[in-house]
């Protein structure tokens, strides 16, 4: 790493460099919005481009991880937005409610999820490591899943039938002005049987 870089102030660590090239990458989003190059962030930070590839391999690992970056900080929003709902119904709708209502329009998720490389498919919120996040989610709401039917297949299921929802609501919005109280209604009606399943399959 050149001295004169990084504003004069070497990192001290290399987490401390992640940080600052995302804080970076987050500034060059801001200013001319998803369609970013490596050059342009190491250009901010006043670094070659060799020092930004040493974290990043390319742009879209870039975009990938502030993105995932901001919704790290999200969760713990929804968590506290969620507290004390221990009805499963009732915390997941308010949770993808929670999430359309503040995730819609963010041009880094859209981009992630929009995207379509040479060769692949648009990003998905279903993969494994995304279940695996939504899990870790979940557990973190007042909801006794057990109490209500879910073992751990069921709740995965759940939790693959949420992210497919909440995907395919920021990607195709619903109609303008349809307020939260709509979106809501919308959920609880079709989403909510599902989640009441497992209970009523026991009995």
């Amino acid at each position: 790493m050149r001295s004169r870089g990084w504003a004069g102030v070497t990192p001290a660590s290399d987490e401390e460099a992640i940080a600052r090239i995302l804080d970076a990458v987050d500034e060059v989003v801001a200013e001319q919005g998803p369609a970013i190059r490596l050059a342009d962030v190491a250009r901010k930070l006043g670094v070659t481009r060799q020092t930004v590839y040493r974290y990043f391999p390319n742009a879209d690992a870039l975009l990938i991880a502030s993105s995932m970056r901001a919704v790290d900080g999200f969760i713990d929003q929804v968590v506290e937005h969620v507290r004390g709902l221990n009805d499963p119904v009732s915390a997941v709708v308010e949770s993808v409610s929670f999430g359309i209502e503040n995730l819609g329009g963010d041009p880094q998720l859209e981009n992630l999820l929009t995207r379509r490389y040479e060769g692949d498919a648009v990003t998905s919120l279903t993969s494994d490591t995304a279940i695996t996040f939504c899990l870790s989610v979940f557990h973190r709401f007042d909801v006794d899943w057990e109490l209500h039917g879910f073992d751990a297949s069921a709740l995965r299921d759940l939790c693959e039938m949420t992210a497919r929802t909440v995907q395919s609501l920021l990607t195709d919005p619903r109609q303008p002005g349809q307020d939260g109280t709509e979106l809501r209604r919308f959920l609880r009606r079709w989403l909510g049987p599902a989640i009441l399943y497992p209970r009523m399959a026991s009995l």
